[in-house]
């Protein structure tokens, strides 16, 4: 394929789309090495030890506040919990994307996965990703409402409203996966063929691509990028209007939605900051991204059960409500 550079861009010979779909499908690269977050076999022992705990942190933790919201009818009608219960979920399936594959190449010197593993890893990444940060946007929204406007937030965030904000996250996310994935289908790859990384990620995946990618990772950033930026910029000013707001509310209340936005804000803090980090740094990539990259994949789906869960009087209240109800069911008398 032959690339050649004008003032006005940037040509690929004389390929169309289709064409250049079918050369990348038809490439030499049919697969990638991951060089995983350590190299040293003792190291690996230790960090999947550490990696499982936190895996099995990750799947019990959410499990157990999408099954609490969904069998008490009181939580499962409150707005907020009905966005609590979606962010767990995704979170339950965010950890599955990246952290079993990782967990196995830990024991595995050959640490493997297929171009076609690697666009799956990509799209669920992105697309249960942007869904999570898109919902995050909607608690702060919800949030606003319920401190800022109480006496209508039933009014306004009714069961109708807040499916469709659901719905709106999913599908969000969606196109923006799908656009990621295109742009990573649309390159040619021909060698070489290793990431550095533990999964794989469209920064590092297109920086192995056998082409100019100045205007792929200007998309990138434009995407990914932006949409991390917006959505934190976002949530940013709608907590910094709560916090005014609640300068005139009295203390008892001042202090339970104080609470609240702090447990919201420390998930955003811990998602956002990463992404942001990650994403809008275009044609550079450096050895921290790795860390990074571990929080918002495993951390953070950790400890949002923690935090939405130890500083929640009604969550807890409902766990033992739902832990009373089991014992009950197996020891009736």
């Amino acid at each position: 394929m032959k690339i050649v550079s004008s003032e006005g861009g940037l040509m690929i010979g004389s390929l169309g789309i289709p064409d250049l779909m079918k050369k990348g499908n038809d490439s030499k690269v049919t697969e990638f090495v991951l060089l995983g977050l350590s190299s040293s076999w003792e190291l690996q022992l230790f960090l999947f030890l550490i990696f499982l705990l936190f895996y099995m942190a990750i799947v019990l933790g959410n499990l157990l506040i999408v099954v609490t919201v969904q069998a008490d009818a009181c939580l499962l009608q409150s707005p907020m919990y009905y966005f609590l219960g979606h962010l767990s979920f995704i979170d339950l399936c965010l950890s599955c994307v990246t952290v079993p594959k990782m967990l196995g190449d830990f024991l595995w010197q050959g640490k493997i996965i297929s171009f076609s593993g690697c666009l799956a890893q990509i799209y669920f990444l992105h697309f249960l990703g942007a869904s999570e940060m898109l919902l995050l946007t909607v608690m702060a929204y919800d949030r606003y409402v319920a401190i800022c406007d109480p006496l209508h937030y039933l009014t306004v965030m009714n069961r109708q409203l807040c499916f469709q904000f659901v719905f709106a996250c999913w599908c969000g996310g969606f196109i923006h996966s799908i656009t990621q994935v295109i742009l990573v289908m649309l390159l040619p790859f021909c060698g070489p063929n290793e990431l550095d990384n533990f999964y794989c990620d469209v920064p590092q995946v297109i920086k192995l691509a056998c082409m100019d990618t100045y205007v792929v990772e200007i998309l990138m950033v434009s995407n990914s990028g932006l949409l991390s930026l917006v959505c934190f910029l976002v949530l940013l000013f709608s907590y910094a209007v709560i916090l005014i707001t609640l300068r005139t509310r009295f203390r008892q209340g001042q202090s339970k939605a104080l609470s609240t936005c702090a447990s919201h804000l420390t998930v955003v803090s811990l998602i956002f900051v990463p992404c942001v980090f990650i994403y809008l740094r275009p044609f550079c990539s450096f050895s921290v991204d790795k860390v990074f990259s571990v929080f918002y994949t495993v951390i953070t789906p950790m400890l949002n059960p923690l935090i939405y869960t130890l500083r929640n009087a009604d969550m807890k209240t409902a766990m033992k409500k739902l832990s009373k109800k089991h014992v009950a069911s197996f020891w009736p008398c």
